[in-house]
């Protein structure tokens, strides 16, 4: 059985600048992670006050804080909700079961001596290259480290950040080879993206659901009181519903009607709000057009006429959100009344959950799943 994603990995940065054209969710409903910083920033003044602190540790506490905002602001920007990491505090986690912990990145090879002391034996890394670069964190130190430990393995299964259908696309792979990895090495398994609030939670949530046999919704639950994040729980559904209902595909056309203007793209879709795809210009229809082939789904865009963000009326909009938001919309199914239809439908409704026989299946797929080369 061939696995669902063999896709190219993006090297989009993902401290990109977003521009509000997300459906945000309200900050007083939604904030997560917060963290006073109170504390750190005395301690910096009092520190530069006293002579103690040099002229560029300074600026370089400074720097770190300007991009732990950035990074915080954008992560805000791309999730829906207000979410804050603060990469100059260190290494945070919490343990979701006995065996399983959620966090935020290493950031040294002292790191590794942290988690080998409370039993890990397999940190997965599911950062991409751009993320490691933005923070100066060096990956090949701690991996070399890890190696010579003898007792701790260090995998890397790259996801993009920020990005919804790269996590919908790549979860079955990824956690096809944290199932292996899990029963290969034992003991603890430490997951961690960047800050630990995305993409690692949904990693450790699909593998609670198709593999620990958790019903969604109570894993959620279970998670959250654990750890305030936000994991994508329609990637996680949309993915269950591809393994077990194949990977069924549609041309879509998205059209701009309008001679007066000279750029149109798109953002959203299934490129993800830090990225752009440029429709082409039909002279003689005057529209501006772009195909595209998706994966059955929801997904959301917005159109980029001439550097403005705006939505096109002639095609679905969603309702706005409590800030005002709203974007286009569109629907890629299969025929409704088909089987296929049906098991996607309920797999992707509000409370899914899978009987024995589809949890084999899933099981039996995520071990066919070809590993990758980290």
């Amino acid at each position: 059985m061939n696995c669902l994603q063999n896709l190219p990995r993006s090297s989009a940065f993902p401290f990109q600048s977003f521009r509000c054209n997300q459906r945000k969710l309200s900050s007083s409903a939604n904030s997560l992670e917060i963290i006073n910083t109170s504390n750190i920033n005395r301690s910096i003044t009092m520190k530069s006050a006293s002579g103690s602190m040099s002229s560029s540790e300074l600026s370089n506490a400074n720097m770190k804080e300007e991009k732990s905002d950035t990074y915080s602001h954008n992560m805000t920007e791309a999730m829906g909700a207000v979410l804050t990491y603060r990469h100059e505090l260190g290494m945070n986690y919490n343990f979701i079961c006995p065996d399983l912990i959620v966090g935020s990145c290493l950031q040294t090879p002292e790191d590794v001596d942290k988690l080998r002391k409370i039993g890990v034996k397999t940190i997965f890394c599911l950062q991409q290259d751009p993320d490691l670069e933005y923070f100066g964190v060096d990956i090949n130190a701690i991996r070399e480290y890890a190696k010579a430990c003898n007792d701790i393995q260090h995998l890397r299964a790259q996801i993009r950040d920020f990005n919804a259908f790269d996590l919908r696309m790549r979860l079955p792979a990824v956690v096809s080879k944290l199932c292996k990895a899990i029963n290969r090495n034992g003991g603890v398994t430490y997951i961690h993206c960047t800050a630990g609030l995305g993409r690692a939670p949904a990693v450790a949530l699909a593998y609670m659901f198709w593999v620990q046999g958790y019903i969604l919704n109570e894993a959620h639950r279970l998670l959250q009181s654990k750890r305030s994040c936000f994991p994508k729980l329609d990637a996680i559904k949309s993915a269950t519903a591809d393994i077990l209902t194949g990977l069924s595909k549609k041309i879509v056309t998205l059209k701009w009607e309008g001679h007066n203007c000279t750029t149109v793209e798109i953002s959203g879709l299934d490129i993800g709000w830090g990225q752009r795809m440029p429709l082409r210009f039909y002279d003689k229809q005057g529209v501006w057009l772009l195909e595209r082939e998706l994966p059955e789904g929801s997904y959301e865009y917005k159109y980029i006429v001439d550097g403005n963000w705006t939505c096109n009326k002639d095609e679905h909009v969603t309702s706005p959100n409590k800030d005002g938001h709203a974007n286009n919309l569109i629907q890629v199914l299969e025929d409704p009344s088909s089987v296929r239809a049906s098991l996607r439908k309920r797999l992707t409704g509000d409370d899914p959950d899978l009987p024995k026989e589809e949890r084999l299946i899933i099981r039996r797929f995520l071990e066919d799943c070809p590993d990758d080369e980290e």
